[in-house]
């Protein structure tokens, strides 16, 4: 069974509103201990992000108050960020988020395509914030009951056939027996979609191939 964002999410909305001020903002990323906040509105409901980045614009940038015709659309955000007071200015839009039911390979895998270590996890229904999504969070799959994870490794095996499953901190080594080749190339990637799963080895003999390789044409 997929592990979801609501089994791992922290069920704290770490967010200000868009009035909040630039010293709020860093008084809630110090007291949460956290490297970005959400910005919600009156409804709670996300509309972008201040991250600490935007927040070291306005020691970083020296250029607050001129801007040359000749900047790039991304310096003159810099310069606009460097003055900004208010999340709103501050803010980048629209808001990343995940829903509560969303599998957490799904979130790992758009943290690490946004390059971002925090989701506001938000419901569908109501679009407003009902948690946060940490990459600690994420990480915590990894350190799974080994019991438990070897019940969701077993849940995704063959029916028929009898297989040995070892787990040694996340490495699994399955051995057994398949009647094609094709099953037992199956059988691994099922395990290894397993979250927790670091890495297969596999000792699985097969009585067929079906994967033989046809050697071009001449």
């Amino acid at each position: 069974m997929a592990i979801e964002v609501k089994d791992l999410m922290g069920r704290v909305a770490i967010a200000v509103r868009e009035d909040a001020s630039f010293a709020d903002i860093v008084a809630a990323m110090k007291r949460f201990a956290v490297g970005a906040v959400t910005v919600i509105d009156a409804e709670r409901r996300p509309v972008g992000v201040v991250t600490a980045d935007d927040l070291l614009m306005k020691e970083a940038d020296p250029v607050r108050h001129s801007v040359s015709i000749f900047e790039s659309r991304e310096r003159r955000r810099e310069h606009e960020k460097a003055a900004a007071v208010t999340a709103a200015q501050l803010m980048t839009s629209p808001a990343i988020t995940v829903a509560p039911r969303s599998t957490v390979r799904e979130a790992a895998r758009l943290m690490h395509d946004r390059h971002i270590k925090q989701l506001p996890v938000v419901d569908p229904g109501t679009g407003r914030i009902v948690g946060t999504l940490h990459q600690r969070d994420v990480l915590r799959v990894f350190t799974r009951p080994v019991e438990e994870l070897e019940d969701d490794i077993r849940a995704v095996l063959p029916e028929h056939g009898t297989f040995a499953v070892e787990i040694d901190r996340g490495l699994v080594r399955i051995s057994g027996r398949t009647e094609w080749r094709s099953q037992a190339v199956a059988l691994v990637e099922r395990v290894r979609g397993v979250e927790g799963v670091i890495d297969v080895v596999a000792d699985v003999s097969c009585d067929k191939d079906d994967l033989i390789v046809m050697p071009p044409l001449l």
